[in-house]
């Protein structure tokens, strides 16, 4: 049986009338709402022939369909395909073409795809319908079938899809909750789809955003401020890029948390954060899309030993292990294993590259060059493939970059090689150029180059992309 199942009608159980979810609408639904709508939609495609293994692709906005409609596929033991939002139409297509599914479940606009993709064609077409239904009795899902396939970002290549059994989302369920568990109600503004499934199992309020995540770089922090303060946000579970915006908007009274990852989290941010707001709690979370969560880090267990370590070049700090995980350093590179590490791909011939099976376990390469401190802490230093030759010495970039982001003026910095030269791009006020060059010149970089505005990943606009960098220069 799916624990995430379980635990949701646990949730309708024990608090029917509590808001589940705060849609980016602002429609409050409670878990007997959504409980109602996985009814109806299981009902309506049971009919439809759906049924155990079948494969499912859903293009809908994220709201509470979107989880109803999750529910009600894992009811029936089929698999739901989320494709990679921040790619638009070319993900969509990617996924219908990677994963062959058997229908396609659309809401709003997204419903008009299906004449206009000529890999939708053909698919039975799947629609929330919410005419109060039930279905028969009937076995769930064994903790072994796949309850969803989801993708990699595509930063590195054309998006991996990886299959996510019952199993391992308990697993996931399990190394995440012990992070956001709380003594009092919180009412949490998600922007990652995941914690909302977890937050639907414990029983806990999720508040969905009112913007696009596909478009993070158009939302204003006037907005994000005023949807905080209208839903009474307690604690806010937001990429590094949205920490930003809430320097620049100003806290609501509620807010006391926030949980941040999908991007690196530099001290300068922690500065500025505690500055503006000196009371908020902030927690960063390190992951990867296969191993999620890896390593979680309190931002005020942060030393000044710590501080100068990272100022000298010697890599960020993302903290304490979280329980469950097993990691590894193999020349340079993270790599980890455990329940709700993904050990394979849709595609096996993607394992090669990214898996190391060795008797009973499998280590999943997590691309990260990285390093363990004396108290077991994770340091990360770069991706590997990405280090730079500076004075004979190979050097992954955030050891530069980490120090470099804490200099005057600097918004975005990237150490690259260009021509197999050390060059440091840095988007920021180049009034502080010579500054820049001074600091630069101390780690041996004779190459700085200013940056009017530097290429971001489109999934959380919390990465440079290097790929995109390289081209510009």
């Amino acid at each position: 049986m799916s624990d995430l199942l379980r635990d949701f009608a646990i949730a309708v159980q024990r608090d029917p009338d509590t808001v589940a979810l705060i849609d980016g609408n602002g429609r409050a639904i409670t878990f007997n709402e959504l409980e109602t709508r996985r009814q109806s939609f299981a009902s309506a495609w049971q009919r439809k022939g759906i049924g155990a293994g079948d494969r499912v692709l859903l293009a809908m906005s994220v709201d509470a369909d979107l989880y109803a409609a999750l529910a009600a596929l894992w009811t029936l033991g089929a698999t739901a395909v989320l494709p990679e939002p921040a790619l638009g139409l070319a993900g969509l297509r990617h996924a219908a073409r990677v994963t062959r599914p058997r229908a396609f479940c659309s809401s709003g606009l997204f419903r008009l795809l299906r004449w206009a993709l000529p890999e939708l064609w053909g698919l039975r077409h799947l629609r929330p319908n919410r005419q109060s239904a039930r279905i028969p009795d009937m076995p769930l899902p064994s903790g072994t079938d796949i309850a969803l396939i989801s993708f990699t970002s595509g930063t590195t290549g054309a998006p991996k899809a990886i299959p996510r059994s019952h199993d391992f989302l308990a697993a996931q369920h399990r190394a995440i909750a012990p992070l956001l568990d709380s003594s009092q109600p919180e009412c949490d503004l998600v922007a990652f789809p995941v914690f909302v499934l977890i937050n639907i199992a414990n029983g806990r309020t999720s508040v969905l955003p009112n913007w696009k995540m596909s478009r993070i770089d158009a939302l204003q922090p006037a907005q994000l401020r005023d949807w905080m303060t209208k839903n009474r946000v307690t604690r806010a579970l937001v990429p590094p890029s949205l920490c930003e915006l809430l320097v620049r908007a100003g806290r609501n009274a509620t807010l006391h948390t926030v949980f941040t990852g999908g991007g690196p989290v530099f001290p300068e941010l922690v500065d500025r954060i505690s500055t503006k707001h000196p009371d908020l709690r902030l927690c960063c979370v390190y992951g990867s899309t296969e191993a999620e969560p890896i390593a979680h880090l309190e931002t005020s267990d942060i030393s000044p030993e710590d501080r100068s370590a990272m100022n000298a070049g010697q890599g960020l700090l993302v903290g304490h292990l979280v329980a469950g995980i097993d990691l590894r350093i193999q020349n340079n590179e993270i790599q980890v294993a455990g329940a709700h590490v993904n050990s394979g791909y849709l595609d096996p011939t993607h394992d090669a590259e990214n898996k190391v099976h060795e008797a009973k376990t499998i280590w999943h390469r997590t691309g990260d060059a990285g390093r363990l401190d004396t108290k077991g802490r994770l340091w990360l230093l770069g991706r590997m493939g990405t280090d730079v030759k500076i004075g004979g010495h190979m050097r992954y970039p955030f050891t530069v970059e980490v120090a470099a982001r804490q200099w005057p003026g600097v918004r975005h910095c990237a150490l690259i090689a260009i021509n197999d030269a050390a060059c440091l791009a840095i988007e920021g006020d180049s009034t502080q150029f010579s500054l820049w060059q001074k600091h630069a010149a101390v780690f041996g970089i004779e190459h700085v180059m200013p940056i009017g505005t530097m290429p971001l990943d489109k999934r959380h606009r919390s990465k440079i992309d290097r790929t995109a960098l390289r081209r510009l220069l």
